[in-house]
């Protein structure tokens, strides 16, 4: 009887984990928890990516601008990120239809390569913030770009979206979001 317990211990474990891993196969990568949702922005104060120059990109932003009334939308994005590059479109789209305000958080990038693709692709943003070691997004629960977050007229980040965005997310679940902080 030992001897068999001995080859169902390690069969058991490996049932336990097979069933562990194919469950969280089927989980979409994309919703990913953030403990941030419903809490107020962090405090943080980015400087503009050009420290000022006179390119046109000279404001930056800080945590004092999300307590103004108005939601917001942060996009985390970098010049060296392909995906940020294809969802670039629709972060312009967005910010053409004036329905919120909309931030872009510089990470992890250099000055002269971000106002080289902000010169290639236009800028979008009302404000661009540098966060050149990424300690901001750290705070913002950034761990992979690009991200997108909505913030409500308190202050208080409300959704959040990881990945590139594109015409169905704009559409099904930021629009959405937005208009329902509206109400």
């Amino acid at each position: 009887m030992s001897k068999r317990a001995i080859y169902l211990v390690p069969l058991s474990v490996f049932l336990v984990m097979a069933v562990y891993f194919a469950i969280g196969l089927t989980k979409d990568p994309k919703i990913i928890p953030s403990a941030l949702i419903d809490k107020p922005v962090p405090e943080f104060s980015l400087p503009p990516i050009d420290n000022g120059a006179p390119q046109g990109y000279g404001k930056g932003f800080s945590s004092a601008d999300f307590k103004a009334g108005e939601i917001s939308v942060v996009n985390v994005f970098a010049s060296w990120c392909l995906p940020c590059r294809a969802e670039h479109p629709f972060i312009t789209k967005l910010s053409k239809m004036n329905v919120a305000k909309v931030y872009g958080l510089n990470f992890k990038d250099t000055p002269k390569n971000a106002l080289k693709w902000l010169q290639e692709l236009g800028d979008p943003y009302d404000a661009i913030g540098a966060d050149p070691r990424g300690r901001v997004g750290i705070d913002w629960g950034v761990y992979g770009i690009p991200e997108t977050f909505v913030v409500d007229g308190t202050g208080k980040i409300y959704f959040k979206y990881v990945g590139p965005l594109n015409g169905d997310i704009l559409e099904n679940q930021i629009l959405p979001v937005i208009e329902k902080l509206k109400r």
